[in-house]
């Protein structure tokens, strides 16, 4: 069951592909969580052009790296959100943003997760790991009073765009993980729950399991895996550290940039924060999940060419497998 631990790309696409795929294999990685920004992946032309697709693993293969998820986040992040502004803009490229019409920008975004998912393909990727946005996350301090009816209407708009998306995932044989995350329309654990229920609970659409947004919430991200261990289609590994308890240091960030001392929270690299790391490999063993184990490398406050192979060296020493059967069978006579 020995699982492979891959290097997402999404925090590195301010460098060449090649050149992630350079430092990954140099670190010791085994594959990489490819992003679909920068020049990582062109989705349309990876579904379209079949020698793209092809250069894409050649170059993998080059450096001894294979590809087992792809990542959509920044489109994923477009289909349902509202409002859509200048921080979209900011972060889509110029298929998707378009003229800036917002619900053209949805339409876009969606379409482009369509693309997405036959990138996959073309690929032979299985997962697609992304966002979905939410048109209520706007809502969540829930003053001015927020009507049951208004939340209703964000899980059915959430419903009404992802169904059709989901329909390619189902005819390409892809699955969508969505990462749980603020923000997006399933951001906790009841959340969740509602997310999984607005779309009948199809198998297309299921879980990447990141416990840094379980931790600055106060969720147990073990117990998670636990209640969704069917849904658990991805896993990203990230940490998180709370600084709160001087009384100034908010829970919410107070608008200030990562690594602000002020801030009552930060990412940090693996295996620095609060993410009870070994209670969760060994949940992971015991749901049965065998597939890859990403790091998600994310600290201001350190570089990221000493993080990144420091955090795999951490991943490394924990992703341990489960007992064998026969361990098992030994002692279970005694």
């Amino acid at each position: 069951m020995t699982r492979p631990i891959t290097l997402f790309t999404g925090q590195w696409a301010d460098l060449p592909f090649e050149e992630v795929c350079r430092l990954a294999s140099g670190w010791g990685y085994e594959g990489l969580e490819v992003a679909c920004w920068g020049d990582h992946l062109d989705v349309v032309r990876a579904a379209q052009d079949a020698d793209y697709a092809r250069g894409r693993l050649d170059l993998l293969e080059q450096y001894g790296l294979k590809v087992w998820a792809i990542s959509n986040h920044l489109s994923g992040q477009a289909v349902c959100d509202d409002p859509i502004d200048e921080r979209h803009r900011g972060m889509l490229s110029d298929r998707v943003w378009g003229d800036g019409d917002p619900e053209g920008v949805r339409k876009r975004a969606a379409e482009e997760l369509k693309w997405t998912a036959r990138a996959a393909r073309a690929l032979g990727v299985d997962v697609v790991v992304g966002f979905t946005g939410s048109s209520i996350w706007k809502t969540v301090a829930m003053f001015p009073p927020v009507p049951e009816s208004m939340l209703e209407a964000g899980y059915q708009d959430f419903a009404d765009r992802w169904n059709p998306i989901l329909d390619v995932f189902d005819e390409v044989g892809v699955r969508f993980a969505h990462e749980v995350h603020p923000s997006e329309i399933a951001y906790d654990y009841w959340t969740t729950v509602r997310t999984l229920e607005a779309i009948g609970h199809r198998p297309a659409f299921g879980l990447n399991w990141d416990p840094s947004h379980f931790v600055w919430q106060d969720l147990d991200p073990v117990g998670f895996l636990w209640d969704f261990k069917d849904r658990i289609y991805h896993v990203d590994c990230k940490d998180a550290k709370r600084q709160t308890g001087n009384g100034r240091n908010g829970r919410m960030g107070s608008h200030l940039a990562w690594a602000d001392p002020r801030r009552g929270w930060d990412f940090v690299s693996t295996g620095h924060g609060d993410v009870p790391w070994e209670a969760c490999f060994r949940m992971l063993n015991t749901i049965g999940y065998d597939g890859p184990i990403s790091v998600e490398w994310e600290d201001a406050g350190m570089d990221r060419l000493v993080g990144a192979p420091e955090a795999l060296e951490f991943v490394r020493r924990l992703a341990f497998d489960p007992p064998s059967a026969a361990f098992d069978a030994a002692f279970s006579s005694q």
